[in-house]
């Protein structure tokens, strides 16, 4: 009953979405917008790297599942605010959520390839 209440509670205060926001939010759009940001040690967006393994969007919420390129980084609370930073920023985005994962294992090949020549892997 509480969950309830706390829905429609949450349901009044919040304004609807309107057309333009439900057809702009995409899995595009979001990788578009994670193309913002960045592993403050490596100058090539997340998106480039090859780390955000997927996107899921239910109504107002996001979810980002992404790795790192090492389990020992040390900006990955960092880098996961970020993200669910310019998530919320998205029209029609309330809430956003991160999960870092390490399976499977973050390679180089995952790069793009022009993330590759900017590194100078190509």
């Amino acid at each position: 009953m509480e969950a309830a209440l706390a829905l429609n509670s949450r349901m009044k205060q919040e304004p609807p979405m309107n057309d333009q926001q439900r057809t702009t939010l995409s899995e595009a759009t979001v990788l578009e917008a994670l193309k913002e940001c960045y592993d403050p040690e490596i100058p090539v967006d997340i998106v480039s790297l090859g780390l955000v393994y997927g996107v899921t969007i239910v109504g107002d919420w996001v979810g980002v599942k992404m790795t790192l390129t090492s389990p020992g980084c040390p900006a990955s609370a960092t880098i996961a605010g970020q993200v669910k930073d310019r998530l919320r920023k998205l029209p029609g985005v309330t809430d956003a959520d991160v999960r870092i994962v390490w399976q499977p294992e973050w390679t180089p090949e995952r790069m793009s390839d022009e993330a590759k020549k900017k590194l100078g892997r190509m």
